[in-house]
């Protein structure tokens, strides 16, 4: 047999060469993604918001961001926002979200769950009287609270959530210079805190 009646038989065992390298080399590549991803993913969940917010300091109280991000790495994300944030962790209580109104041009609060998921949003113009109060709680702490509530606490907005960590997001709009000051008191004001209740309600 001649060599030239070799060549379709060499080109098979090229090509089926070809064809392995090709898998081998993927499988490689994939084994090689997958190792990067699982170390780099400690690395992430040491970058996501919840834990920066946490970083912040002790929980439930307000922090306010400025324009340069902070030692957790958290800044506002508009020059004319200003921002504060908070964790919290409702598994002893409920926490309680306050501000008066102050007169700012616009408010909004953002609560999420640890996973970064927005669980309740409300602003200025959706809230009683403009005034923030809003309370956080498991279901079980809100039903034990919504059969002892006094009237005083009729416009609080309760707010449930399965998951017992998370944190909140105030922001307010800053839309002149001359509002600045009132912005500053506004969420020098606010509050996170756990809901004070305790004489009549055990959870």
């Amino acid at each position: 047999m001649s060599r030239f009646s070799r060549l379709p038989s060499l080109r098979r065992d090229f090509l089926w060469l070809k064809i392995l390298f090709a898998i081998v080399t993927g499988l490689v590549g994939a084994a090689l993604l997958h190792l990067i991803i699982v170390f780099s993913l400690p690395q992430f969940s040491q970058r996501d918001a919840y834990t920066r917010i946490i970083a912040e300091g002790e929980s439930q109280r307000f922090y306010r961001l400025g324009e340069q991000p902070d030692r957790a790495g958290l800044s506002k994300e508009d020059p004319m926002m200003e921002m504060s944030v908070c964790s919290f962790d409702i598994s002893e209580a409920p926490v309680r979200l306050t501000a008066p109104n102050g007169g700012v041009p616009f408010w909004s609060l953002g609560v999420f769950d640890a996973s970064s998921d927005e669980i309740f949003s409300i602003n200025d113009r959706t809230s009683a009287d403009h005034v923030l109060d809003v309370v956080v709680g498991t279901p079980a702490q809100l039903a034990a609270l919504r059969k002892s509530l006094p009237r005083g606490f009729s416009q609080t907005v309760l707010v449930e959530t399965q998951q017992t960590e998370g944190y909140a997001v105030l922001r307010s709009f800053v839309t002149h210079r001359s509002v600045a000051p009132v912005v500053s008191k506004f969420l020098d004001q606010a509050t996170c805190a756990p809901f004070q209740w305790r004489t009549r309600v055990q959870f």
